[in-house]
């Protein structure tokens, strides 16, 4: 089928030069073009900025940077070749080996012909009159085609704080989700770490040991980390996961984070916390995220949650000898899980070596950068390299770097001033044949990414194959159910602990930005049911239009019954 010449419109001749584009060759992309191009017959083109592909396991090749979900459900599920050609030699695999499955996906899946490497899109507008977007790239070119779909991640723009006198500096410095190609040496050199979130977690055992002559790491917010008892697979592991994978992957696709790990126990409501921790300790000797799923109400009840993060902190604690430093990285502020929960390997023996010191940035703030280092309300310290590992402006961020403009002349930015804007996290209104995958009031960030990137690439693609069939010219969301959708999504936060502590989640971590719960909280599972009866219902909750002449809309109202949270 081929959506350019099922329609001619008077006026618009002139067809567009695809059927869709997608914006970035990450997981969410390649598997797009797939769906869209082999399986729908679409013309079909991906922009992408970098000169490969592999979307954030591009960017983001920093020492330690690893996978924090287990390699066998880290990975495309809908194709068996895919799954029984690859092998993981790790439980937790690094960036490189996640970058080479993602070429390996690529070239196996013949996708490369059809991606336009180092181009970035630098802006996107709906063209009302022809029915299509109009996409400009950086090199001053610009095509058109009837669908846009937005595959850019949810952590792919670098955020460093604005710190004063940062462009100061005389050494070398470094942002992890920009890390250079070429090998970067800490060998004898003076090294400061700014952040500890997953990133940071991950990156400082490493520089620790490259015979660094001092690593000094500036905290502002002490967080939980769970082990992750990385080993690696072996031909033993490799015939159960294939002898069991169908059971597995649907185990994942229909769990509340996307894993596929099941829920022990309710509560710990009604556990002393002897009993606690005495069911805690194999799944901490275990680790990942197993741990995570402990208890089926950690994150709406805070004696549950209270009683895991007490066990964490114990074991904090243990892990460091000096008693005043081990209490430096001990949260107290927040409830586990409430902030990403990193996992870690060696990570809290760091502080154990002589050569490494901690800044608690809350006692003795960061004045300002120097060219010699840095400088804290108490003192002047002086680096060779400073590392920013400072995350990301989260979940918007990379799309509102780009300048979308929907009917009327309006942004996405001004459409998002106050907080994202969306139906289902895949569409917004005034943004006709636009999707968002994983995007903002999804699950994504909150799951097992490949699971809900899956769900959506497969909704999309669904949603595009209805509309040709039908002979349907735009899909757009109503504003009715938009609103009733982002309602939602901030009632289902609401009744979690997630919104009682400052995150990049909340957008806290963005000077400016809006404070409002970004991702979906209600469940990969739940989610994914309510996405599939909107689609069974004909795409109840869109405006649908059968030519650019035919005002009438053909969509339905939203069922507003299936949004409501237990």
């Amino acid at each position: 089928m081929s959506v350019n010449n099922s329609h001619t419109d008077a006026g618009t001749a002139e067809e567009p030069d695809y059927d869709a584009v997608i914006i970035g060759a990450g997981f969410s992309g390649l598997y797009q073009l797939h769906r869209l191009r082999d399986e729908l017959g679409l013309s079909v083109r991906i922009l992408e900025k970098a000169d490969d592909v592999g979307g954030t396991w591009y960017w983001n090749r920093y020492p330690g940077a690893r996978c924090d979900s287990e390699s066998h459900i880290y990975c495309y599920s809908f194709n068996d070749d895919l799954l029984e050609e690859w092998e993981w030699s790790e439980r937790y695999p690094e960036q490189p080996e996640v970058l080479e499955y993602l070429r390996f996906a690529a070239d196996r899946l013949d996708l490369r012909r059809d991606i336009e490497f180092g181009t970035e899109v630098t802006a996107a507008a709906f063209d009302e009159d022809a029915g299509r977007w109009e996409i400009d790239t950086d090199d001053g070119s610009r095509v058109s085609s009837q669908f846009l779909v937005t595959a850019v991640g949810c952590l792919s723009e670098p955020y460093v704080p604005d710190f004063e006198g940062i462009d100061s500096f005389e050494g070398e410095s470094y942002h992890t989700g920009r890390w250079p190609h070429e090998p970067v040496s800490f060998e004898g050199k003076r090294v400061a770490v700014i952040g500890t979130g997953a990133t940071g977690i991950q990156i400082i055992p490493e520089i620790v040991e490259t015979d660094v002559e001092g690593l000094t790491v500036f905290q502002r917010t002490p967080n939980y980390a769970v082990p992750a008892r990385n080993r690696p697979l072996g031909d033993e592991d490799w015939t159960e996961i294939q002898a069991n994978y169908d059971e597995i992957l649907a185990e994942a696709h229909d769990s509340g984070f996307g894993f596929p790990f099941r829920v022990r126990r309710e509560t710990a409501a009604d556990l002393s916390m002897e009993e606690v921790e005495e069911y805690l300790e194999p799944r901490w000797k275990e680790g990942g995220f197993r741990f995570l799923v402990a208890f089926e109400d950690l994150t709406v009840n805070p004696d549950t949650n209270e009683k895991v993060s007490q066990f964490l902190r114990g074991k904090i604690r243990e892990a460091i000898d000096d008693p005043e430093v081990a209490e430096k990285p001990v949260p107290t502020d927040h409830y586990y899980a409430t902030k990403r929960p990193p996992l870690h390997t060696d990570y809290y023996d760091t502080y154990n070596k002589d050569h490494v010191s901690l800044v608690d940035v809350t006692e003795t703030p960061v004045e300002r950068i120097t060219p010699e280092g840095i400088r804290t309300t108490d003192a002047s310290h002086d680096f060779d390299t400073i590392v920013y590992a400072t995350g990301f402006d989260a979940m918007t961020g990379t799309l509102l770097q780009i300048d979308i403009q929907g009917t009327d002349g309006l942004t996405l930015e001004e459409k998002w001033a106050d907080g994202p804007q969306t139906y289902l996290g895949l569409s917004a209104h005034g943004f006709p044949n636009m999707f968002t995958i994983t995007g903002p009031q999804s699950p994504s960030v909150l799951s097992n990414m490949p699971v809900s990137i899956e769900h959506h690439v497969k909704w999309v693609s669904d949603a595009i194959e209805y509309l040709v069939d039908n002979d349907i010219r735009l899909i757009e969301p109503t504003k009715e159910a938009e609103v009733a959708w982002t309602a939602h999504n901030r009632e289902v936060a609401g009744g979690t602990l997630y919104t009682t502590v400052d995150s990049w989640y909340m957008n806290e971590n963005i000077p400016g930005k809006p404070t409002v719960f970004t991702p979906y909280p209600g469940g990969v599972d739940a989610y994914h049911d309510i996405i599939l009866e909107v689609a069974e219902k004909d795409y109840e909750g869109f405006e649908l239009t059968e030519s650019l002449g035919d005002l009438g809309r053909t969509g339905t109202r939203p069922n507003l019954s299936v949004m409501e949270s237990d």
